[in-house]
């Protein structure tokens, strides 16, 4: 019986160890197109046995069944749970300090109350054990077995009736806890704020000190893929920056966190379809579509955008007026003008909904604020219309810092004239001697002037690109200092990871991005690029004249499709979209209209327009197209324009003329390369012949 009693003396001690609050920090967030996995680390002290803590502070928007624990050592859990409570915002510390170590200590009284409930459950449970033993391997007479049980009915009836008095004592307890949280609340006349908790139950075998990660995917975060494109003259080389814009809502404000951008969406189904098998019958003579296919989402809404312009064109490029623009779940919409142009201001939803006659309907996320859209036809005559998401294939290549450092350094050689590269001590530049005598070069790393800077300081794993200036370049840029030559080193703001599918931005530097949805702008590394500079005309659609800069090999830089602003000769010239899902080999940007250089598009009038031949009606075209260089210096011009290309076996277009063109049969298309000299003009002409049924109708 002493044996007995001992244990229940202990019971409450071996159940709880203790129950406290633990304080955990942000260590990194990944960010991914839409959501974010938190990462926190907590620092916590456990007894040997049973005990609990809480990390409170935490986000409302936590996804319950992501959260995931390490650093246990040998310690188990138990149990572990996700809540949210109204937490009042402390302004005034010195006010409310008495009332917040009341709350202190009602927290203190509550454990201790639910360390005695614990314990009086287990003591209820070794009576139950105890007496069920007793009775089967001890022969008792009747005045002992009384004796046995009134101790039994008595202790049970005792213990009960503590977990009884303990669980009203809790409930006062809580209730007088919201009543000080309340008075807080008016003490700093601030409003209750939601915060997430998440309580832990362990078990561990002996004294621990443990080092927590904790991580968890939460909602309302996300990143945007944004560009700057600059140019500072034709035949300069392209620079690309390529930015990340982060936003979040999840109620905590990341401070100081390092930050990793992920291409991934964890909020995809990534389950794999099942395909049944499909059983023909007799059917009422409708057409059937397949309307269950789900298309391939390639662009990630920007909650940023409040206003889309565009245009909405055809598969030949041809606008298309009147065609209906909605935004999905509203009633804001709006139709295309004349020129297949139109805008839009976004108020609230995520798609936006085009539909033209004839043509099918395409929804798309408001993934930026210029979104050009191409509908395809409908195609009537299919009993069955057959989706399918069509991809570019591309070979993932790294950046320099993905390879060996062998390859990175031949990547470097030859990009600036007088360097050499050496991987025996990180990267160590050479031919600073050439620039001028034996004196040391000036270094600029990244914009700033590194007085101190010797080579090797710098690992090769680190530098993006070196530039040498010389001469008057550099004499203009930093007068007398320039006048030893001056090394540009741009270093990488980011490294890449390569998962099986999705890539990683490790971003170098912390960064603070405050729960109120706002944009946090964060460069992911910035490109140079040899471009090709050409003037480009189409007067068919559009009778303006547009520079565009076009180059390759950008499958290596990850680019997804977002926004870009483009800035030539320093001046900020208007917003493009850059979309590599429609890319191929090259990528082509337009870098503005150039109004110094005109083009017209006219029909000949004395060309025979209509004739008839039995029981068909021709029709003869020819166009003349003038483009007048009104600039002081030579310019080069691709101009385009196409002949209609026939689907129907009564419809003939011959009698074709195109000049000097390079003409495509299948598409139709026609290519001029134009040398135009200061204020020269030159005239493009090019003619067909269509024949078809007179009693039918044709739209050349």
């Amino acid at each position: 019986m002493k044996n007995l009693i001992l244990l229940f003396v202990l019971c409450p001690l071996l159940i709880f160890g203790n129950d406290k609050k633990t304080l955990s920090k942000i260590k990194e967030v990944t960010v991914y197109l839409n959501g974010a996995s938190i990462t926190r680390t907590a620092a916590c002290d456990l007894a040997a046995g049973a005990s609990e803590i809480t990390l409170s502070g935490l986000s409302t928007k936590i996804d319950e069944t992501s959260i995931q624990i390490s650093g246990l050592q040998a310690v188990t859990i138990l149990a572990m749970s996700y809540n949210i409570n109204f937490m009042p915002i402390v302004e005034n510390k010195t006010a409310s300090r008495p009332l917040q170590q009341r709350l202190t200590a009602i927290e203190t009284e509550v454990a201790v109350l639910k360390n005695n409930i614990s314990g009086l459950e287990e003591e209820e449970q070794v009576i139950y054990a105890n007496r069920l033993i007793s009775a089967r391997t001890q022969g008792l007479n009747l005045e002992k077995l009384k004796e046995i049980s009134t101790y039994y009915r008595q202790r049970i009836t005792a213990i009960k009736n503590a977990i009884f008095k303990a669980n009203l004592e809790i409930k006062k307890l809580n209730t007088e806890t919201r009543i000080v949280q309340r008075q807080m609340t008016e003490l700093n006349n601030t409003p209750e704020k939601e915060q997430g908790e998440i309580k832990i139950k362990f078990d561990a075998p002996i004294a621990s000190r443990l080092n927590l990660i904790v991580s968890y995917q939460v909602q309302d975060a996300g990143w945007i893929p944004n560009y700057d494109i600059k140019s500072k003259d034709i035949n300069t080389p392209l620079f690309l920056s390529y930015k990340a814009h982060v936003y979040q809502k999840t109620g905590n404000d990341w401070n100081n966190v390092y930050i990793i951008l992920s291409t991934g969406n964890p909020n995809i189904n990534v389950a794999k379809p099942n395909l049944g098998t499909k059983y023909l019958n007799f059917t009422n003579g409708y057409k059937n579509k397949n309307v269950n296919i789900t298309k391939k989402s390639r662009y990630v809404y920007n909650p940023a955008v409040r206003q889309v312009t565009g245009t909405v064109i055809d598969e030949s490029g041809a606008p298309l007026p009147g065609a209906s623009i909605l935004v999905k779940g509203t009633t804001n919409g709006t139709q295309t003008d004349f020129d297949g142009h139109f805008s839009i201001h976004i108020q609230n939803g995520q798609k936006l909904m085009v539909s033209y006659i004839g043509f099918r309907p395409e929804e798309l996320p408001i993934y930026s604020s210029v979104m050009n859209i191409r509908l395809d036809e409908d195609m009537e005559a299919l009993n069955e219309v057959i989706v399918t998401a069509m991809g570019v294939k591309r070979e993932k290549r790294s950046l320099g810092y993905a390879v060996s450092s062998v390859d990175a350094s031949q990547a470097l050689q030859g990009k600036a004239a007088g360097v050499h590269i050496s991987n025996s001590n990180g990267i160590r530049i050479r031919g600073a001697s050439s620039l001028n005598g034996n004196s040391r070069p000036l270094y600029l790393i990244d914009g700033v002037i590194k007085e101190e800077f010797e080579e090797g300081d710098l690992d090769m794993d680190e530098i993006q690109s070196v530039e040498v200036l010389k001469g008057n370049k550099a004499l203009a840029l930093y007068g007398s200092r320039g006048s030893r030559g001056i090394i540009v080193i741009t270093t990488k703001k980011s490294s890449v990871q390569d998962d099986v599918t999705s890539t990683k931005f490790v971003i170098k530097k912390p960064y603070s991005i405050l729960s109120d949805g706002d944009i946090t702008a964060i460069e992911i590394n910035t490109f140079k690029l040899d471009a090709k500079y050409e003037y480009f005309a189409a007067p068919i659609v559009n009778e303006n004249v547009f520079l565009t800069t076009t180059f390759s090999d950008w499958e290596q830089y990850n680019l997804l499709p977002g926004e870009a602003s483009i800035y030539f000769k320093g001046t900020y010239a208007g917003k493009t979209t850059i979309d590599p899902y429609t890319t191929k080999k090259e990528m082509t940007i337009s870098l503005g209209i150039d109004q110094n250089i005109t083009v017209t598009r006219k029909q000949n009038k004395n060309f025979k327009s209509k004739s008839f031949t039995g029981s068909n009606r021709t029709l003869e075209r020819k166009y003349d197209v003038a483009v007048k260089n009104n600039k002081a210096v030579a310019i080069d011009l691709k101009l385009m324009d196409r002949i209609p290309i026939s689907q129907q076996k009564e419809i003939k277009v011959d009698d074709i003329e195109t000049d000097d063109a390079d003409y495509e049969t299948k598409t139709g298309l026609l290519t001029w390369k134009v040398n135009l000299d200061p204020k020269e003009t030159q005239t493009k002409s090019f003619s067909f012949q269509v024949k078809y049924p007179k009693y039918k109708r044709i739209s050349i």
